[in-house]
């Protein structure tokens, strides 16, 4: 039996792999700072362990006795300062890796993300060699560039980087919940026709992609897209998750240029008066909404046998279905 660490493992993606794992025959010890979430994820296969990205001692001892590693500890938000993300996934990253290296670790998958990409233009079928080497819209996305960097520096860990985009799905704090919000407060926002073409992923699928990762012996080294592999126009999605909670569905066009004037105005006022909290709209929440990009997920299928397992209208009726009970 296999025994894995998986940071993050509190978080959103987090539990989702620990239920994949140790449905198929892991020993998983979930590393995470909250205690009460983490000891609810614990059973015959699944042991809670305490700790933080931030000191390398936690990570060198959770890495002890196991043999491969998931990465998937991150801080994931569009806005903050630079020290927070560099501490948490630059740092933190490197402590896994060190971490790793010292263990003899047979497998690390790392969670990257899709967002360093993110650019004023129209990209369709994204591959992964893509990747621009610097992308500095936020500092989110700053921190996994440079955190991808880093494992040029250990050719002796195996490891695999994946890119999923958009996920989502039940417990859910950050896309679905915001977009619904903001539909019944003002509108869907739509930009144009809102006919830009976006993916999303289901979470389990995500959680599947690692699982293929941890046990793909000969793609090391490589880093691999992951989509549900059906971009959507943006107000598609939308009216679906609205129409199956029975909410109206009002539409309110933006003028491209006025918004990007608003997201570059917000975050010059937050940058230069250190406000607390995010701006309402950042640049890279803009591009979002005005541009098309899809990703190119033929490598995760030809090299990890990734099949999406869940429709993007079924992950829709899971979450809808949840989201009605609350």
């Amino acid at each position: 039996m296999k025994k894995v660490l998986i940071t993050g493992a509190t978080g959103f993606l987090g539990k989702y792999v620990v239920e994949e794992l140790s449905q198929h025959g892991y020993q998983v010890r979930a590393f995470g700072r909250n205690r009460k979430v983490g000891q609810s994820l614990e059973n015959s296969s699944v042991a809670f362990f305490q700790g933080d990205l931030t000191k390398q001692e936690d990570l060198t001892q959770a890495c002890q006795g196991m043999d491969m590693v998931v990465h998937a500890g991150a801080l994931s938000t569009v806005w903050g300062p630079w020290e927070d993300f560099y501490q948490t996934n630059v740092l933190g990253t490197k402590y896994v890796l060190e971490a790793c290296r010292e263990a003899g670790m047979q497998r690390l998958v790392y969670v990257s993300s899709p967002s360093i990409y993110a650019a004023p233009r129209n990209q369709l079928a994204i591959k992964e060699s893509d990747a621009p080497q610097e992308n500095n819209l936020n500092n989110y996305i700053r921190s996994k560039l440079v955190s991808e960097k880093l494992f040029k520096d250990y050719p002796d860990v195996p490891s695999i980087i994946l890119r999923p985009r958009g996920l989502f799905g039940i417990g859910d704090t950050s896309i679905l919940p915001r977009v619904l919000k903001l539909s019944q407060k003002i509108g869907i926002p739509l930009i144009g026709d809102g006919r830009q073409l976006m993916d999303m992923t289901c979470v389990e699928n995500v959680a599947l992609a690692i699982r293929l990762a941890l046990e793909a012996s000969h793609a090391s080294g490589q880093v691999y897209n992951i989509t549900n592999g059906e971009p959507r126009a943006f107000k598609d999605l939308i009216e679906e998750t609205l129409r199956g909670l029975d909410y109206p569905i009002t539409c309110r066009k933006v003028p491209a240029p006025l918004l990007s004037v608003i997201a570059s105005s917000l975050e010059f006022l937050y940058k230069t008066l250190k406000l607390k909290g995010e701006p309402a709209l950042t640049r890279y929440t803009y591009y979002l909404l005005r541009y098309s990009q899809t990703l190119d997920i033929s490598k995760a299928e030809r090299d990890l046998g990734y099949r999406p397992q869940i429709s993007i209208s079924e992950g829709i009726e899971q979450y809808v279905q949840d989201y009605r009970k609350h």
